[in-house]
């Protein structure tokens, strides 16, 4: 669905980002529109940076998004760069409160693409109940960047109930992933050039901190880890867990839910979904007594309708992730080697 929010009242018609008149546009845009759109009672101070009272836990995150191309099926850069923060504070168990948002803009971007990504970002802000209380924009020369990158920020509450971390995670704990795997990397790929092929793959971005919430405020203590498969997929983050836990991971491939025609595609082009970009589900290391019950909540929000228990931790082959396929083998799922898909979020 493509979001309407009306341009602001200043003369751009279709100029683009020039690095001589950086400045002028820079401050014409940010006084007529991004503090209008953005507006909150923190950002209008217009300050150096934000006052802002937090009490109890804290967490804080940064990501930078260099994304290509910066507008892809069902989302753009700016609504990814929210969500990417967004969840990141969510895995830590916390409630998401304030972001920084930095953009880094190439002479020659129209200013109807940027408006566009702000337009985007307001309404993700809106839907993860965040806010930008700062920010920064700088213009480069053609050539010195791709349009636009984007850097965020974020700070949010630890909820008194979570108590997330490596440390907790035990032989015989469940794993759990939320949704289908691999569909953002493969809708990235779909509209690159050279990789078109007819799907209607949509980028599957989306704030997991509500979902995240009502499984703690359930579960609490029996939620021992929480992470989101961005890049390097799930492969990465399993292999990062089994390293730094020294335990083995049991992976069932039969059960781990990935879209019809994702999978196609990824035949198509070689590439193993484990191993593909996501940024609409996350993964959950929980207590096996309560998996069921775990997976059962979270099949009724709408960020885990397609929720699955895909494995279970082990002592055995401590530091390997270990797949036991459909057909009945095993094979190791080794720690990617550099990057499959560049330029991903």
């Amino acid at each position: 669905m493509q979001l309407q929010c009306p341009m602001p009242k200043v003369d751009f018609e279709m100029i683009t980002l020039g690095h001589g008149s950086g400045g002028l546009l820079t401050n014409k845009l940010l006084a007529s529109g991004v503090f209008d759109l953005l507006k909150n009672d923190l950002l209008d101070e217009r300050h150096d940076g934000a006052f802002i009272n937090l009490q109890g836990k804290t967490a804080f995150s940064t990501d930078s998004f260099v994304i290509s191309p910066i507008f892809f099926p069902n989302s753009n850069i700016g609504e990814l760069a929210v969500n990417g923060t967004v969840n990141d504070l969510a895995m830590c168990g916390a409630i998401p409160r304030y972001l920084s948002l930095s953009f880094i803009l190439e002479e020659g971007l129209s200013m109807q693409e940027f408006w566009e990504v702000l337009v985007s970002i307001k309404f993700a802000c809106e839907k993860a109940g965040v806010c930008v209380v700062t920010g920064d924009t700088k213009v480069v020369e053609k050539g010195k960047g791709d349009k636009i990158f984007i850097n965020t920020s974020g700070i949010g509450t630890v909820h008194p109930q979570a108590n997330i971390s490596l440390k907790n995670v035990n032989a015989e704990d469940s794993l759990v992933i939320s949704g289908n795997v691999a569909t953002h990397g493969i809708a990235i790929m779909s509209v690159r050039e050279g990789l078109q092929f007819d799907t209607d793959i949509q980028s599957d971005t989306q704030a997991l901190n509500s979902a995240v919430l009502t499984l703690i405020e359930k579960f609490g203590n029996d939620v021992h880890l929480l992470k989101d498969p961005t890049r390097g997929g799930v492969a990465a983050v399993l292999n990062e867990i089994a390293r730094d836990t020294h335990l083995g991971i049991d992976l069932f491939q039969k059960n781990i839910p990935i879209d019809e025609q994702v999978e196609g595609a990824c035949e198509i082009l070689g590439l193993d979904p484990l191993y593909v970009a996501n940024e609409g589900i996350f993964l959950s290391i929980v207590n096996s007594e309560i998996a069921e019950d775990y997976v059962q909540l979270l099949r009724t929000l709408p960020e885990g309708k397609n929720a699955q228990i895909i494995g279970k931790i082990v002592d055995a082959h401590p530091k390997q992730v270990i797949l036991q396929s459909s057909i009945g083998g095993k094979r190791v799922v080794n720690m990617p080697v550099g990057e499959q898909l560049p330029r991903i979020c």
